[in-house]
Order: C-alpha cells, then sequence, then structure tokens
C-alpha cells in the first residue's frame, strides 16, 4: 500500500502557551494515521496529523487501505485514527468493526456532505426527468445507454465504500433493475469515462457525493442536475428527506475523526484535538479541484496542507491551545 510523504515541523516553543516541546502530551509517542483509496481524503488527513505534531506525537505516513479494513485496524489498534468516518454512510461498517466500544469519536470534522444521482442538465429539461423513478420507463432508460445493451448506465461506485450497499438497495427498491445497469469498479476511471461521454454531448447518469472534485467539473444547477427519488429506501431504513423536503436518495452525511477508544483514553489532549477540529466543506472541494487541475503529487498535497494552514493560522492554533487544556 502506497505511503505519503509527511513533511514533519520541528517541534519547537508553542510560544502562545509558554509550553516546551519536552513537557508536550505526545513526546516519545507514535500516531499511525489511515485512509481509504481516494487520495483525495489526503488533504484532511494530513491536516490532523500537523495538529497532531504540534502535540508533540511523531505521525507516521498515512496508509491507504479499503474502508472495512480501517475501521478492523483501528478497532485492533493496528492504526491510531481515520479522519474520514462518513456517518450515517458508514455506520454499519464502523458498528460491525465494535461501535462506539472500539472506536472514540466526538465532533464533527466536516459537515453537510451531500450525495445522490446526477444526470446532465440538457437531457433532464428535454425530457422533464426530475426523478430517477422515471427510469423505470425503457425509452428513456435508453438514453443513458453507453454499451448498446438499451438499459441505462449508472455510473456507481468502487465496491466495498458503502455507497455501493446503498445503491444496489435502492436500484431493487425503485425496480430499476430491468432497465438501469448499476455500472461498479474503479470510481475515478468511470467518472472519467462518464465525463468524456458529457463533452461529447451525451447524456450520462452517474452517483457522486461532496466534497469531491467530480461537482467542480459538473457543477449541479450549470451542467447537470440531482435526481430525486420517490421515496426513501436506505439499508439502516432512515428517513432521506431533507428539510425542504427534497428527497435525493442520501442523508446529508458528517465526515468524523474516529480513533481507537483505548488509545484516545490514554491521550486525551489528542482526544480533544479531534473532537475540536472543524473544516470547511467548500475547502475540501477546492483542495480537490486543484488535484484534478494537476496538482495532486505527494509535494503539492503537503504544501496544499501547510497554505491552509499558513491562512488560518489563528484557528489551528486555536485547537492546539484548546486541546493542551
Amino acid at each position: 500500500m502506497r505511503k505519503l510523504l509527511i513533511t514533519s515541523a520541528a517541534l519547537t516553543l508553542l510560544t502562545s502557551i509558554g509550553t516546551q516541546a519536552s513537557d508536550l502530551p505526545g513526546q516519545g509517542k507514535t500516531v499511525k494515521p489511515i485512509q481509504s483509496t481516494i487520495t483525495e481524503e489526503t488533504f484532511q488527513t494530513l491536516l490532523v496529523s500537523r495538529a497532531l505534531e504540534k502535540l508533540g506525537y511523531h505521525v507516521s505516513d498515512p496508509e491507504e487501505v479499503d474502508y472495512n479494513v480501517g475501521y478492523t485496524s483501528i478497532a485492533k489498534g493496528d492504526a491510531t485514527f481515520m479522519a474520514v468516518n462518513w456517518q450515517p454512510l458508514q455506520e454499519n461498517m464502523f458498528d460491525a468493526a465494535g461501535g462506539h466500544s472500539a472506536f472514540y469519536r466526538e465532533g464533527h470534522y466536516v459537515t453537510g456532505a451531500a450525495q445522490g444521482y446526477l444526470i446532465d442538465k440538457k437531457t433532464a429539461e428535454q425530457y422533464h426527468i426530475t426523478n430517477i423513478e422515471q427510469l423505470k420507463d425503457p425509452k428513456l432508460a435508453k438514453l443513458f445507454d453507453s454499451n448498446g445493451d438499451g438499459r441505462a448506465d449508472l455510473t456507481g461506485c468502487t465496491p466495498g465504500w458503502g455507497c455501493d450497499t446503498v445503491i444496489a438497495y435502492q436500484m431493487k427498491a425503485y425496480q430499476l433493475e430491468q432497465t438501469v445497469s448499476n455500472n461498479q469498479g474503479n470510481y475515478a476511471a468511470m467518472m472519467a469515462d462518464t465525463i468524456t461521454r458529457f463533452k461529447q454531448g451525451k447524456p450520462i447518469l452517474y452517483y457522486t457525493w461532496t466534497p469531491f472534485w467530480v461537482s467542480d467539473v459538473l457543477k449541479p444547477g450549470k451542467e447537470v442536475v440531482w435526481l430525486e427519488v420517490p421515496f426513501s429506501a436506505d439499508p439502516q431504513k432512515t428517513d432521506t428527506t431533507l428539510p425542504n423536503g427534497k428527497n435525493y436518495g442520501f442523508q446529508v452525511n458528517n465526515i468524523n475523526i474516529i480513533a481507537n477508544k483505548q488509545w484516545a483514553e490514554k491521550n486525551p489532549a489528542a482526544a480533544k484535538l479531534f473532537a475540536e477540529m472543524k473544516l470547511p466543506l467548500a475547502d475540501i472541494n477546492a483542495e480537490n479541484a486543484a488535484m484534478r487541475a494537476g496538482q495532486s503529487s505527494e509535494a503539492d498535497i503537503n504544501r496544499h496542507v501547510d497554505g491552509w494552514i499558513k491562512s488560518h493560522q489563528a484557528l489551528f492554533d486555536h485547537w492546539v491551545t484548546s486541546a493542551l487544556h
């Protein structure tokens, strides 16, 4: 598994609080972060790592693994934390690996993470498509056929992410299995094909989430539109209706930092830091868009993290100071 380079700042005097490096709570302790194989998650992971370094911890390079492996590794204590726990999307993985008895989870790192199905705006307006249930009509479904089998081709998600389970459940619940092909595989590769089709003026149907670069390339309301669903159909039996009455089939998620519970209990300053940190969703979208534009090397991502900290230095220092008190 690929490891990511972290440019570690030397531990210095925290002038704002007058604490010597030798007195910091993380002195002599190593932290092992973990994240999924989605490289766009690196930004928020490294930001947590930077803050932990200010508490005196030696933070290892993040390791990229499948989500299921990540949850299991943290629960066992083989890894320390993950900054990309999607709630409620991944609650089944969280619970299966031990839930609150195995994990520390307090506060929300990112809020307002939306998900759902979208189609190109041109086709939506031409055929008056507003709800995915309309694709039960073979004639409408065929508009999104990219391989000639007469069925709509939905760009789904990578198996094991959590969204795959929900999408499969909904295809059955909305009786779309006969007219829509739920294509699974490498999401980045599938979306590259989807964007190519869009640029060729062809209809597209895909699943995506925010924060992610896709919605910066295919902007909802401009190039594409969200599709509603006929009713809530979630494996966890939750109501996905939004406060405005619309229903896109997925609850708006929070993204949390989770850690091994025993480790968090032994490291209260780090635990407090995890609960304190808040990152605007728009900032992740902007960083992911920069990656999409070519700034995606390890050095680029580290530069993005350092740049964000410099631009939000007072907030970053507040997180560290609060964790130490």
